[in-house]
């Protein structure tokens, strides 16, 4: 019974991951992207001037500073994407989906430019009069209540989305990986793990957005940096390899020779989805973030958001990428997710010491995404039967890391990218009709900013 559940969802992930869903994501994205006039992009110092707290006004609508927001978005998605995400990229896909993933990121800054905007344009409240954002609010507020079954069609795909089985999934892979856990004993240790892992999660989410945020902010700057310390020390290593790599790169992307059947599409397909996977640009996860952010300035919100693919994708997911083909031990390895990352580091750095940084980065990063992951389920709960049911998703979130721990990869993966993909269909049609709105908005803004009218 089991065995045809999860061949069903696999064969949905398979059919809804086509060529409409794609066109929608990259099309949509790309639209996005020209539609700005590359206006946005002109501003990232503004964006970093926001980020570092320039603007900030403590008596602004929301629960978050524009950087715990951002802190809190990059916690959710710079997580085991960058680490396990890629490797699964690579595996499927081989060098050229790492191609695609760029691709997707750049066109993802222009989608998390909109909907982040919108996401605070068009807030809702709560029974309690609290801000609240995301695509459910964007599309009743901003495309009015007859809109409101694509709302509900979000939020419902929103419930399984956010769960986090990839997170505990990986996170147990690699403690079991490591500490070479005996093959007898691996399912007891696993679940001892998700245990573990619950009951510290637990401590964290039940204390609310705010809890998340600051915790959020503490631990995002000190992951990416150990991270990226570690990933640029195997590169120097390997530093004669790199140029070779970017031309493997390259040449991929368009061949699809990596890809089982050779298939050019599949090819683009496993880039996107494994970008997704990693910056949801488009997905409406980072919206409901943002949307808390203590602001009245819609445009200085979808500045920062748009930070966030070039941290996640085009940097850390672009490293990591870097260091596992560096190594060379993705050739042929029969292996995918975090084991694939974890040979690759043990390959280049000396004995343990590979394994023991990456578990470091592993704990902080899954936890991270683990924390803040449970805040989009709440919302989309809260938003389908108002904050009293929405409380409870904290304990359904806790039990899914228990369960999601001693599941196999491939199910978790078929789950995830079956809900990633029904959320993105509401969240980019929403964006797509009120992206006029947003391109009106940021034109008075630009030119309050030049002015230099804002205190």
């Amino acid at each position: 019974m089991f065995l045809s559940v999860q061949q069903i969802i696999a064969d949905f992930s398979s059919w809804v991951w086509g060529i409409p869903l794609l066109v929608l994501l990259i099309g949509g994205g790309l639209f996005l992207f020209i539609y700005s006039g590359l206006v946005p992009f002109t501003y990232m110092k503004h964006a970093v001037d926001i980020l570092r707290g320039k603007y900030d006004k403590h008596d602004s609508p929301g629960d978050l500073s524009h950087y715990e927001a951002l802190s809190s978005a990059i916690a959710a998605t710079v997580g085991m994407g960058n680490i396990s995400g890629v490797a699964i990229a690579i595996a499927q896909g081989g060098p050229g989906a790492i191609f695609w993933m760029w691709v997707s990121a750049f066109v993802g800054m222009a989608t998390k430019f909109f909907t982040c905007s919108l996401s605070v344009m068009y807030r809702g409240k709560d029974e309690k009069g609290n801000a609240k954002g995301g695509p459910m609010y964007v599309i009743t507020e901003g495309l009015g209540k007859k809109w409101k079954p694509l709302a509900v069609f979000f939020a419902v795909a929103g419930l399984f989305g956010t769960l986090p089985a990839f997170q505990a999934n990986q996170l147990t892979q690699t403690l079991v990986d490591v500490f070479q856990v005996n093959e007898a004993n691996i399912g007891t240790s696993k679940l001892v793990l998700g245990m573990t892992i619950a009951v510290i999660t637990a401590l964290v989410i039940f204390g609310g957005i705010k809890r998340i945020g600051k915790v959020a902010g503490k631990l995002v700057p000190v992951m990416v940096a150990v991270y990226l310390i570690t990933v640029v020390s195997i590169l120097l290593m390997k530093a004669s390899e790199i140029p070779a790599i970017f031309s493997l790169i390259f040449t991929d992307a368009f061949s699809g020779d990596a890809v089982l059947g050779g298939a050019l599409g599949t090819l683009i397909i496993t880039g996107v989805q494994r970008a997704a996977f990693s910056n949801e640009a488009g997905l409406g996860t980072a919206p409901m973030m943002h949307g808390t952010a203590k602001t009245n300035e819609p445009i200085r919100e979808g500045l920062v958001a748009m930070l966030g693919p070039a941290i996640d994708t085009i940097l850390v997911c672009t490293l990591t990428a870097l260091a596992i083909l560096a190594s060379g031990v993705w050739k042929g390895f029969d292996g995918s997710g975090v084991t694939l990352t974890l040979e690759a580091f043990n390959n280049v750095l000396p004995a343990n010491l590979g394994s023991i940084i990456l578990t470091i980065c592993v704990l902080i990063f899954a936890f991270s995404t683990l924390f803040t992951y449970s805040f989009y389920g709440f919302s989309c709960l809260s938003y389908l039967g108002g904050i009293k049911i929405g409380k409870y998703y904290n304990y359904i979130y806790a039990i899914t890391i228990v369960v999601a721990s001693i599941i196999k990869l491939e199910f978790v993966i078929s789950i995830i990218d079956s809900a990633y993909a029904l959320m993105a269909i509401p969240t980019l049609l929403s964006t797509l009709l009120l992206a006029p709105k947003v391109k009106k908005e940021a034109k008075i803004y630009f030119e309050k900013l030049k002015k230099h009218s804002f205190s």
